[in-house]
């Protein structure tokens, strides 16, 4: 494994990766094919263009667009020339935006046309005329049109033409493995949302153990759904492919059709993503009619991880390593994974160990209870972006990260993740987890998906009520599930409420949005 002291810096992973895997695919998009030599020069003009848009190191450099092979030129053109990227979510309305753009100080925005029916641009301008955002210098379209005030990306591309190569190769040489190279923003669940920076060295070394441990190869062609405005679909994605010499093929929305498509047709060997995404797979009725059989690594996380799933990937699908992991953003997006060769019951019950040369460690009464978990090591952030208070409120003194995840350490230091400690209720004086009792009703043959929620009850405090989304063609009832769980869990784990919806709420992360379930009372 190259560790992150010989890379030093993201944009000269950029520059290896061209040279060493010069004649390789290294992003599929459509009828595009682009080698690493050819991604190479479109991430230096990118760089050169940055620099003649006026950015300087440091200053922070946005992007709000779908995966595509211009998200990756463009972020890694302005880290190249030196700036902090600060991705954005795409389900973000204007405001959201806005209120990113004017904490950061972001003085350049990449920005897509339109996408699933929103215009981008619209929704910016909107918000542009209620937000303070004297910072935001330039606009540059990701598309052939763009309006009065904006740029174009071809013309953006075509400005740096007279930023001379060697200019360039000195602003990306400049470029410090200290030096933040993204700021990440929280999902805000809980007030605004914060900015995770994470330096280059942090990601390169984070990201060079992450593909060591899942197995990452030159050749590998990775689908890439997780959306690369999150750590996972950006990091785990593109840094990752960078440092094997893997084919990306990004997928700009989840389809579930244009997945198997995409599998079948570009021989998709690593398929990273939530459980969902393959539990859909499984389950599509046109499955087989797909060739999957060049799958072979499946890296997924949640809190609840069916045993069912991990072994049907590996009977029905025939994939040698499915693997489960944990991480945040202010870890840097990884915590803890299995190893290859774990047995299927550790894989899915637990997120595996920490990583090589970090520590996990869990705040309980006594070993094999739940607590808090905490974080220790080079893959925690620097800090909230220009917030000490909120960083020193989740970063104590001896440098351990306080999670907000509730978990259990088994004695091989398997890490399972209960909950956040917010959506654990206490029935009757019981701490009830909802992770720990979504596993259990995820073993019912007719439950495809399900969460649970903490709700007022007159006589114990709460109690569990269940949001279930059954196979098709099933007929579970709300009694015959409740019936079912009395059996299998203990009374205080029972829901005393089921409601079945078509599909959970999941933000673009596959994480299950709780609090709108718990509005919908």
């Amino acid at each position: 494994m190259r560790g992150d002291l010989e890379w030093g810096s993201i944009p000269r992973l950029v520059r290896d990766a061209a040279e060493r895997y010069a004649g390789r695919e290294a992003v599929v998009e459509g009828r595009s094919r682009i080698s690493y030599a050819e991604l190479g020069e479109r991430v230096e003009r990118a760089a050169a263009a940055s620099i003649a848009a006026g950015v300087e190191p440091g200053d922070r450099v946005a992007i709000w667009a779908p995966n595509t092979l211009d998200w990756i030129t463009a972020a890694l053109g302005a880290v190249s020339a030196g700036g902090v990227l600060v991705p954005l979510n795409t389900r973000f309305k204007g405001a959201e935006a806005a209120y990113v753009l004017q904490r950061t100080r972001a003085r350049l925005l990449f920005v897509t046309g339109t996408f699933l029916g929103t215009s981008y641009v619209a929704s910016l301008r909107r918000a542009q005329a209620g937000h303070e955002l004297a910072d935001l210098e330039q606009v540059v379209v990701l598309s052939d049109a763009a309006p009065e005030g904006y740029r174009t990306w071809k013309d953006f591309l075509a400005a740096g033409d007279a930023v001379p190569p060697d200019a360039v190769r000195e602003r990306a040489e400049a470029v410090r493995s200290t030096d933040p190279s993204d700021i990440t923003f929280t999902s805000g669940t809980t007030g605004h949302p914060k900015g995770a920076v994470i330096t280059h060295a942090q990601t390169l070394r984070v990201y060079g153990v992450w593909s060591e441990l899942a197995g990452l190869e030159e050749g590998d062609r990775y689908l890439i759904v997780n959306p690369f405005f999150h750590t996972f679909g950006y990091k785990a994605g593109i840094i990752a492919c960078l440092m094997r010499g893997a084919t990306m093929v990004p997928q700009p929305v989840f389809d579930i059709d244009t997945a198997l498509a995409n599998i079948a047709a570009e021989r998709i060997s690593v398929l990273p993503g939530p459980p969902t995404l393959h539990q859909s797979i499984l389950d599509h009725p046109a499955r087989g009619s797909h060739d999957l059989s060049a799958l072979r690594l499946v890296v997924t996380g949640a809190a609840v991880i069916p045993l069912q799933l991990v072994e049907r990937l590996r009977t029905e699908l025939k994939i040698a390593t499915v693997l489960t992991a944990y991480g945040l953003t202010e870890a840097g997006g990884t915590v803890t994974m299995c190893r290859r060769g774990d047995p299927a019951e550790v894989i899915a019950a637990t997120s595996g160990r920490a990583i090589p040369d970090t520590e996990v460690r869990v705040l309980s009464d006594e070993p094999g209870l739940p607590g808090e978990v905490l974080v220790r090591g080079y893959n925690v952030m620097s800090g909230y972006w220009e917030d000490p208070a909120e960083t020193s409120a989740v970063v104590d003194a001896d440098g351990w990260l306080h999670t907000g995840d509730v978990g259990v350490l088994d004695p091989d230091g398997n890490l399972r993740i209960t909950d956040r400690i917010k959506d654990m209720y206490i029935v009757g004086g019981f701490n009830a987890y909802p992770a720990e009792i979504e596993q259990c009703l995820a073993r019912h043959p007719d439950v495809l998906d399900t969460a649970v929620v903490g709700i007022p009850d007159g006589r114990l405090g709460e109690v569990g009520k269940a949001y279930v989304v059954r196979r098709p063609g099933t007929a579970l009832t709300a009694d015959g599930l409740i019936a079912w769980s009395r059996r299998e869990m203990a009374n205080y784990k029972v829901p005393r409420e089921v409601e079945f919806l078509t599909e959970l709420p999941r933000n673009a992360s596959g994480k299950v949005l709780k609090g709108e379930l718990r509005a919908r009372r």
